[in-house]
């Protein structure tokens, strides 16, 4: 009996080793190549809605270079201290003040989730909606120098 049950195994296997040999692949569908458009840049800041009242026009423009090649930003007022802007992604984003135990300065763009932590040393964007950092070790021209010196 066992021998029965073992050739009957074996029979199975070698029909479905024949069978699979002779089976043709199905297949595959051929991939779809599109064209990618070049995006024209648009002059002038690209503010959210909820950012119009923002006048990044009169603001103080300082230019930050991070790690991994980053770029950003910041449009700053005088006469207002508790917003300023913040280009990141050829979208500039209103950025509000929160106050904070340490002195270090740190804005948010709660519709956006991205926070922005400066320090005298560098400064930081985050993204809070998911938990990452974006830009890391922003610095303008004289924290640069200063970081060299």
């Amino acid at each position: 009996m066992q021998k029965l049950i073992g050739l009957l195994v074996m029979a199975c296997i070698t029909a479905g080793a024949a069978q699979a040999a002779t089976e043709v692949p199905a297949k595959k569908p051929a991939r779809k190549t599109t064209a990618h458009k070049a995006v024209e840049a648009k002059p002038g800041p690209l503010l959210d809605e909820d950012d119009k009242a923002f006048e990044a026009g009169t603001a103080a423009v300082t230019d930050l270079s991070c790690e991994l090649g980053n770029k950003l930003t910041l449009y700053r007022n005088a006469s207002d201290d508790m917003h300023m802007g913040l280009r990141w992604k050829q979208r500039v984003h209103q950025m509000t003040r929160v106050s904070t135990s340490t002195g270090a300065d740190r804005f948010e763009n709660t519709r956006f989730g991205l926070v922005w932590i400066g320090i005298p040393a560098k400064g930081m964007l985050l993204d809070s909606k998911h938990g990452q950092q974006l830009a890391n070790e922003c610095r303008d021209n004289e924290q640069m120098a200063a970081n060299m010196a």
